[in-house]
């Protein structure tokens, strides 16, 4: 348990700065909008491209994986289908798709990881998968419902090469496929600016709290509690059900499967929604809920299956 309650003491610390210099005003009033593009074009897409340079993309092909990718497809199936009966619109239903589905699986998960499941590489099948799967065309969609319909058909379709959030972690993974080893000088820099992307994500997310009402109580309501019913209940649940009954894990592996999904709404969705304008409250109040559930959540999953 000691894993679980680390991970969130920290970036619940992170988060509280933020708080404070939102409340003080020390970056004045655009510092929340210059880290989340900061985070956004610079610092996040070098984080990426640093770890999966490096990865072993043998992880793509295991049974984690697949139950990743499937438990994510079905928590994210059900908003979209609700979103579009209740005519939520392309954005809004994208981010909160985003919620129920795309855990924490860098700045929460590695620590989690660590210290619950005793190897941090048990956390690369989620993260490969969100930032080459995932992110691309969540981002695509919301990149081209955001701009005219006028647009050219092959400008939509090259969409996922002109976003940074999909270059960087494509880029490491031809990287890591040849067999290239990034020199020294050119990796380094990469992973200096790489080390700024976890901090300023929380910090801006932790400036957005300020004079922010209590969650779930205002025109959000039922796409916030649907989005942390599916990540909180719902994704966990499913993971487990496919792993045991589909792909007959147990003991260990059964354990890695839970515990990720279980993980909360990443920090950086609130990234993505204030990049493209679009549902920012939602994700805000997803991730604050999702993050407050995790805990027990984490707690009886791994009192259960540990």
């Amino acid at each position: 348990m000691e894993g679980v309650l680390t991970g969130f003491a920290v970036i619940a610390a992170v988060i509280g700065v933020g708080y404070v210099i939102g409340l003080r005003g020390l970056l004045g009033e655009n510092g929340q909008e210059v880290l989340t593009k900061l985070a956004f074009h610079v610092a996040t897409p070098a984080l990426l491209f640093t770890i999966l340079a490096k990865a072993d993309l043998s992880v793509v092909f295991s049974s984690r994986l697949l139950v990743t990718a499937m438990s994510t497809a079905a928590v994210a199936g059900v908003f979209v289908a609700v979103g579009a009966v209740r005519r939520w619109g392309v954005g809004r239903t994208t981010i909160g798709a985003l919620c129920s589905s795309y855990v924490n699986s860098g700045n929460l998960g590695i620590p989690i990881a660590v210290y619950v499941l005793g190897d941090a590489s048990l956390v690369a099948p989620v993260l490969l998968f969100q930032v080459l799967v995932v992110s691309p065309v969540a981002l695509t969609v919301l990149d081209v419902a955001g701009r005219a319909r006028a647009e050219p058909l092959w400008r939509r379709l090259l969409t996922p090469l002109r976003n940074p959030i999909a270059v960087g972690p494509l880029a490491g993974v031809v990287v890591s496929a040849l067999g290239v080893s990034v020199p020294g000088p050119v990796l380094e820099p990469l992973t200096l600016i790489g080390n700024i992307s976890v901090p300023a994500v929380l910090l801006a997310y932790g400036i957005s709290l300020r004079g922010s009402t209590p969650p779930a109580r205002g025109r959000e309501r039922n796409p916030v509690l649907l989005s942390v019913a599916l990540k909180s209940v719902g994704q966990p649940a499913v993971a487990w059900a496919l792993a045991v009954s589909v792909f007959g894990l147990r003991g260990a592996p059964l354990l890695d499967v839970v515990v990720t999904s279980a993980l909360p709404a990443a920090q950086n969705l609130f990234t993505y929604a204030s990049r493209y304008g679009v549902a920012q409250t939602l994700a805000r109040e997803s991730i604050l809920l999702s993050t407050i559930l995790s805990v027990p959540a984490l707690v009886v999953a791994a009192a259960l299956l540990g």
